[in-house]
This record gives structure tokens, C-alpha cells and sequence, in this order.
């Protein structure tokens, strides 16, 4: 079952580290996600660009483009992965294991459930027949 993994942090403590700092932590989430890659456990992952340059579209009919994320917490939504794990426990598992080498990062679990109109995907958190 697929699970994203949302990665908050505080953005301006995130900003504020040096070069060489962001580098360290970057070379260990690699040792994380070539581990995760080889266990066929990793989809798409992405390093979010600064919510200074975040847009979000609300309100009815087309909406109304306005800039931020206005996102309700003290942190910011920074990355996330797509993980594939057999259930929950183990995409807690992975968010543990990011986490023990980025521990200043939140991470929100939630299952994926991808919308494809008109085609059947069984990656979701729907019962599967049996």
C-alpha cells in the first residue's frame, strides 16, 4: 500500500543552516533512501521549494490564486515521499528511520489513494477482493 510521508519543518531554522550542515544531512538521507530504493520501498520523493514562492488556490468557482501556503502550523510542509509498505506500522517504520537522521522534521503518514478515472489501481487503502 502506498503512504506519503509529509515532511514539516520550521522553514526559517531549515534556511538558516550553513551549506555545509544541509550537505551532511542530505548525504545521510540518501543512506536512508538507497536503502529504502534497494528494498523497492521508495517512490517519488521531492524537496519542496520555499513557501515564499508557495501559491493556493481556494474559493469557489475558478478561485482565486492568493501567495502562501497558509498553512495552520508552526512548521511548513518541506518534502514528502511516496513509500510502499505492507501497512501502517511499516510506513512508521520508514518516518522513523528519515527521522533518526533529520530529527528536526515532523512527518504526517497518510495513505495514498490514487484517482485515475475509469481505471482500476490497487494501490489504496480500500479492502482488496480476495
Amino acid at each position: 500500500m502506498l503512504y506519503a510521508l509529509l515532511a514539516y519543518h520550521v522553514e526559517a531554522e531549515v534556511m538558516s543552516w550553513t551549506p555545509e550542515e544541509d550537505a551532511a544531512l542530505m548525504t545521510n538521507l540518501l543512506r536512508v533512501h538507497t536503502r529504502l530504493d534497494q528494498q523497492k520501498l521508495l517512490g517519488p520523493s521531492a524537496r519542496l521549494g520555499t513557501t515564499g514562492k508557495a501559491r493556493t488556490l481556494r474559493g469557489p468557482g475558478a478561485g482565486m490564486v492568493l501567495d502562501g501556503p497558509f498553512a495552520e502550523t508552526k512548521e511548513q510542509l518541506l518534502g514528502l515521499y511516496v513509500v510502499d509498505c505492507a501497512d501502517e506500522d511499516a510506513a512508521i517504520g520508514v518516518a522513523r528511520d528519515l527521522r533518526r537522521v533529520n530529527p528536526t522534521a515532523m512527518y504526517e503518514i497518510r495513505p495514498v489513494r490514487l484517482y485515475r478515472p475509469g481505471v482500476a489501481f490497487p494501490l489504496t487503502d480500500q479492502a482488496q477482493p480476495g
